[in-house]
C-alpha cells in the first residue's frame, strides 16, 4: 500500500463542526484522500462503527482510512504512537508518530512517520517544543521513511513551507475539524501541497539560448537531430558567409567560441 501523501486529516469528533461525517465528507470533496481515525477514548465497537462509515466516504473517492493504534478495526492500515508497540504489526500500511531523531532511529518496518509539532497547536496548547521548518527539515533528511509533518498547520503558506522542507505531506486536525467550510479549506491546502510538490516550469524546461553573434541562428547546431539526419556540418561563421572561406586565424578563433 502506498504511504500517505498530500493533505491527511486527523479526526476529533469533539471539535468537528457539524459532525465527523460531515467534516470528512467535505474534506474528501476538497481533494483529501487520507484520513486517520483517532477517537481512542471510545469503546472498540463504537470505533468500528465510525470506521465503517468513514470508509464508505473514502472508498467512493479512492481514499484510505488509517486507524490510530495497533488495532486496524477491520481494516489493514494503522498509525502507531512513538511509545509502541515494538516491533510494529505486519499490516499493509503502518505509520509511526515521531518527535525527534532518536524516535526516527527506532523505525524498522514502518512505511511512513509523522514528525511533530512543527508549529504551535491549538489542539494541544503548550505541546512542544516546536520544531519549526528548519528542525523538521533536518529530521526529514535523516528519516529512513517518508515523513508527514504535523502540528498547527492551518494555512497554505505553512503547507508550502513544510513541503519545501521535504515532507511528503501534511497532517491537519484542528483547522479542518473546526472549519465552517471544510471543502473550501481542504481544496486550498491540497492545491498548495500540489503546487509546492510540482517543479516549476523554469526548472523542468530551460529553453535553449540562440547565439546572438558569430553563428547564423537558422543553421542547426552540431549534434542536433537535423544535422545528424542530413549530414550538415558545423554552422558557418557570419564572416565566412559574407566574405568566402575564413582565413586560418579567423577559423581558429571561431572554433574556440
Amino acid at each position: 500500500m502506498t504511504p500517505p501523501s498530500g493533505v491527511v486529516v486527523l479526526t476529533d469528533r469533539l471539535v468537528a463542526r457539524g459532525g465527523l461525517d460531515r467534516v470528512v465528507a467535505g474534506a474528501v470533496a476538497g481533494g483529501v484522500r487520507w484520513v486517520v481515525l483517532r477517537e481512542k477514548d471510545l469503546p472498540r465497537a463504537e470505533r468500528v462503527a465510525i470506521a465503517a462509515d468513514l470508509r464508505v466516504i473514502l472508498t467512493a473517492a479512492g481514499g484510505t482510512l488509517i486507524v490510530a493504534g495497533p488495532d486496524p478495526l477491520d481494516g489493514d492500515a494503522v498509525h502507531l504512537p512513538a511509545a509502541g508497540p515494538y516491533p510494529p504489526p505486519t499490516h499493509a500500511l503502518v505509520g509511526r508518530s515521531c518527535h525527534n531523531q532518536a524516535e526516527l532511529n527506532r523505525l524498522t518496518t514502518e512505511h511512513y512517520a509523522t514528525v511533530s509539532p512543527v508549529y504551535p497547536t491549538k489542539s494541544k496548547p503548550g505541546y512542544g517544543p516546536q520544531l519549526g521548518a528548519d528542525g523538521v527539515g533536518k529530521l526529514i533528511r535523516r528519516s529512513p521513511v517518508p515523513v508527514l509533518v504535523l502540528g498547527g498547520i492551518e494555512t497554505p503558506e505553512q503547507v508550502t513551507t513544510c513541503i519545501k522542507a521535504g515532507a511528503s505531506g501534511v497532517a491537519v486536525l484542528g483547522a479542518l475539524m473546526r472549519a465552517q467550510d471544510p471543502t473550501g479549506l481542504a481544496t486550498t491546502l491540497t492545491r498548495a501541497c500540489q503546487e509546492a510538490s510540482t517543479p516549476s516550469m523554469s526548472s523542468r524546461h530551460r529553453p535553449t539560448e540562440v547565439p546572438r553573434s558569430g553563428l547564423r541562428p537558422t543553421v542547426p547546431t552540431q549534434g542536433s537531430s537535423l544535422t545528424a539526419g542530413s549530414g550538415h556540418g558545423r554552422p558557418q561563421p557570419e564572416t565566412a558567409t559574407r566574405n568566402g572561406p575564413p582565413q586560418p586565424e579567423t577559423a581558429t578563433r571561431n572554433e574556440g567560441q
